[in-house]
């Protein structure tokens, strides 16, 4: 039997706000971890991006608070602006039907604008080193705090925050919930989620290193002349909301000079714009306005949208990590999306083995590719060892 969210807890105002929204059944995740979020547990939830965990937490909290609580009594680290500003427009009419306030703060804007916006707020959504700044002003106060969410961990991991989630967490009470999710739970991640919580409750979407649900993946061969046009001819023919991945900064831009050149209407977003304008390109994106936005993987991170149909790798990920939260851009909230990667004949090498690794490599081979063979390194004794990691068994995406 499915439960509903009133078997998980959720009170008739939530239920009726989600009504309203659309959403009437639970996703997996939030079937498994809304009940004991809603009863205090701690929780290590470990799910694929787009998979609905922002409303397991944003729904845990508005019905574990009251108007009369401190301010703040919740608080969810993100990793990074672009993220916060989502969760925070997922918490408002949620919070709303409960009488709650709802206060983000990140870099890129006024510190003393932010603290009076959140003086009255009982959930903070905060990036880590914006927060850091605050409380060392003393213009936030930690210490009422009973709800603790770190979401997307792992990105936070990458990002170097460490330092400062963990100066956070120094200043918050030790009697509090705290729930931590991400894409994986191994490693430094693990420890981190072992050191914060206590007798946690471990849930799991999907097998670990999947990737999301519903994806197609598809790999292009072009040349290196001929990339643009190949870009232009797909994005004539496919998609809704087409997210492009470049290396680098000038890259984004020149690319979506060269697209505006044939016609399409493109956006960069990158870590040289400021926050307005990255939040201008993200809204335009988001409303259709514009139906491509070029980004470099920085800017991206964190980057829950719904509706973005197709991710183009335009230059590939630097490592299996890289491809694996590039397309899991796509395919969210039980939608289907496709993820595509323009290879070169200098970078089909990588590409491919890369591809085998992540048990892709039935895929590659459609293209007319031809996986290659891991590359052998000879050690100063001259024996040959195989380099990468064996390609695990079929898993479905």
């Amino acid at each position: 039997m499915t439960s509903t969210f009133a078997d998980l807890g959720a009170s008739h105002g939530v239920i009726d706000t989600l009504a309203a929204r659309g959403v009437a059944e639970p996703f997996a995740i939030q079937s498994l971890v809304l009940r004991d979020a809603i009863a205090g547990r701690d929780v290590l939830a470990r799910s694929a991006t787009g998979s609905g965990k922002t409303l397991v937490f944003a729904i845990a909290i508005v019905e574990r608070l009251r108007r009369e609580d401190a301010t703040p009594s919740a608080l969810v680290l993100v990793p990074t602006r672009e993220l916060a500003q989502q969760v925070a427009d997922e918490f408002e009419d949620v919070a709303k039907a409960k009488g709650l306030r709802v206060g983000v703060a990140y870099g890129g804007v006024s510190m003393s604008e932010q603290a009076r916006g959140n003086a009255k707020a009982q959930i903070l959504i905060a990036t880590p080193g914006r927060l850091q700044d605050l409380t060392e002003r003393g213009t936030v106060k930690l210490g009422g705090v009973k709800i603790l969410i770190l979401d997307e961990a792992d990105r936070m991991l990458d990002m170097g925050f460490q330092p400062q989630v963990d100066r956070i967490v120094r200043r918050l009470p030790k009697e509090r919930q705290t729930m931590f999710f991400s894409a994986t739970l191994d490693g430094a991640v693990g420890h981190l989620a072992r050191a914060y919580t206590r007798d946690a409750i471990l849930h799991e979407v999907g097998p670990a290193g999947e990737t999301v649900e519903g994806v197609d993946h598809r790999f292009v061969q072009v040349s290196a002349q001929g990339k643009v046009d190949a870009l232009i001819e797909l994005l004539e023919h496919d998609g809704e909301l087409t997210l492009v991945f470049v290396r680098t900064k000038r890259g984004a831009d020149r690319l979506v000079h060269k697209l505006k050149q044939k016609g399409i209407k493109a956006e960069a977003m990158h870590g040289d714009m400021t926050q307005n304008a990255r939040q201008r390109s993200l809204s335009r994106f988001d409303t259709g306005k514009v139906e491509v936005l070029v980004a470099t993987d920085v800017a991206a991170r964190g980057l829950d949208l719904d509706r973005i149909s197709h991710v183009v790798n335009y230059d590939p990920p630097n490592d299996d990590k890289g491809y694996v939260h590039r397309v899991g851009r796509t395919a969210r909230a039980g939608r289907s999306g496709t993820g595509i990667t323009l290879v070169t004949a200098d970078q089909q090498g990588d590409v491919g083995r890369m591809a085998a690794r992540l048990d892709l490599h039935e895929d590659f081979e459609d293209s007319g590719m031809k996986v290659a063979p891991p590359r052998v390194v000879f050690s100063a004794s001259g024996t040959g060892r195989r380099s990468g990691l064996r390609p695990p068994k079929r898993r479905r995406f």
